[in-house]
């Protein structure tokens, strides 16, 4: 397999892969934009390096992100020229793989999505399958045995010099604040290579789960079962404990995991209400969860505070990257009514950045006539003691900074980018 896996065409196309994912650089700085020139000039020694099984991957660079709720999430950032190994691997192994995956598993996984996970979860929910099992894994990168994981692997690949190149990327330290930290165990999050690694190893989950007849959908390690009733539930979510903690050797995170309900039940942001019409009884219908909205507007909101030294052609810019890929992620839930409130919200906070901007009141005076309020009016704003958030929020501005104003800065409204005959039943 490593010949395959050090062929030339192989490894530029996972060059062009990792140059298209960009990110940041490891720990020797090295940036993506010049890994194409450094496989071509050094491809040859990097292959023989690995042939003679000398090669040695540097240590992964540590850095931690928010993940809500005060919480941090650790990602190893490898350096570039590792990620474009592990993704020369990633290439080959998937093709082996990719046709014994079973088909409910959803994440990391050619013409399958988030979407199609959500879609499927909505069809058991509304085939009557309402006690849901919802097991969350506690900290699964950072459990994953490595022994096992390079087992099932090997069983099919059987190539030492790949398992030898894997190994060495599993168990390379990781910088975590100036310091090198052994890994024992884990997968680190970040790498080309963690998703499929994932895949095989919860591949073992899914084979067990379709083997007894259940309903299931797994994306990565978020995966639920769904049962027509609580007893059942409740036998389903007995033997899976013990499946993961006997043969995964996966712990379970006993404070999040739990028998749902569609209503109290989560699916990768999405939520499930009842659709209220009448003639229709035992069917949900798909909303963003409360978190994701919460989540959403956080980041609205930091994007428009006002002391941000931006102008407002850049703030639109960065609003739109936001939003348009939020929407595409929520695309099927049903948020119409909500989006075009919150479109509203985030005029006015644009509003406001717009008359902090303005900041001295002769400026304010002249801005307001320029906009054809009448002077009298625009003197009195100017000089108005309301804080900037009223003053956004009212008349003043909202007949003057108007939609089709902002429209000529490169404003669109958020409504714009879903289908517009989606409408609120609930």
């Amino acid at each position: 397999m490593i010949a395959a896996v050090l062929q030339a065409d192989n490894l530029y196309r996972a060059a062009h892969k990792v140059l298209q994912n960009r990110g940041a650089s490891g720990i020797d700085g090295m940036p993506v934009s010049k890994l194409a020139l450094y496989i071509r000039a050094n491809r040859d020694q990097i292959s023989d390096s690995i042939h003679r099984h000398e090669y040695i991957p540097d240590a992964i660079l540590g850095v931690s992100i928010p993940k809500g709720k005060g919480k941090t999430r650790l990602l190893g950032i490898p350096t570039v020229i590792d990620r474009c190994l592990q993704q020369a691997v990633s290439q080959i192994l998937m093709a082996k793989y990719e046709y014994e995956f079973e088909p409910f598993s959803y994440g990391f996984r050619p013409k399958k999505n988030i979407h199609k996970a959500v879609l499927q979860a909505q069809q058991y929910i509304n085939d009557g399958c309402h006690d849901i099992v919802d097991i969350d894994l506690k900290g699964f990168f950072d459990e994953v045995n490595h022994s096992l994981l390079l087992q099932l692997v090997y069983d099919k690949v059987n190539c030492p010099t790949t398992l030898r190149l894997i190994r060495k990327w599993l168990r390379a330290p990781i910088l975590i604040k100036g310091r090198l930290v052994k890994r024992r165990k884990g997968i680190p999050q970040g790498s080309p290579l963690s998703p499929l690694l994932s895949n095989i190893l919860l591949d073992g989950l899914d084979k067990y789960l379709s083997k007894q007849g259940l309903r299931y959908v797994r994306y990565a390690d978020d995966f639920s079962i769904y049962t027509r009733s609580k007893a059942k539930a409740r036998q389903v979510g007995n033997e899976v404990y013990h499946f993961l903690k006997g043969k995964l050797h996966l712990p379970i995170n006993r404070a999040k995991s739990g028998i749902r309900r569609p209503v109290n039940f989560e699916l990768l942001g999405h939520g499930f209400v009842p659709v209220y019409k009448k003639g229709v009884k035992g069917q949900y219908q798909l909303v963003v969860s409360k978190s994701g909205w919460d989540k959403f507007k956080r980041k609205l909101k930091l994007l428009t505070k006002k002391t941000d030294p931006v102008s407002l052609v850049e703030r639109l810019n960065r609003l739109t990257q936001v939003y348009r890929g939020w929407l595409n992620n929520y695309r099927l839930a049903n948020i119409y009514t909500k989006l075009k409130k919150l479109d509203e919200w985030l005029r006015n906070r644009l509003r406001y950045c717009i008359w902090h901007h303005w900041k001295k009141i002769e400026r304010k005076r002249k801005n307001l006539i320029r906009l054809g309020i009448e002077k009298g009016q625009a003197f009195a704003w100017s000089r108005t003691r309301m804080g900037g958030w009223a003053v956004a929020q009212s008349p003043i501005l909202g007949t003057t900074i108007t939609i089709s104003r902002l429209r000529r800065k490169g404003y669109r409204p958020m409504i714009d980018y879903i289908n517009k005959t989606q409408t609120s039943i609930w």
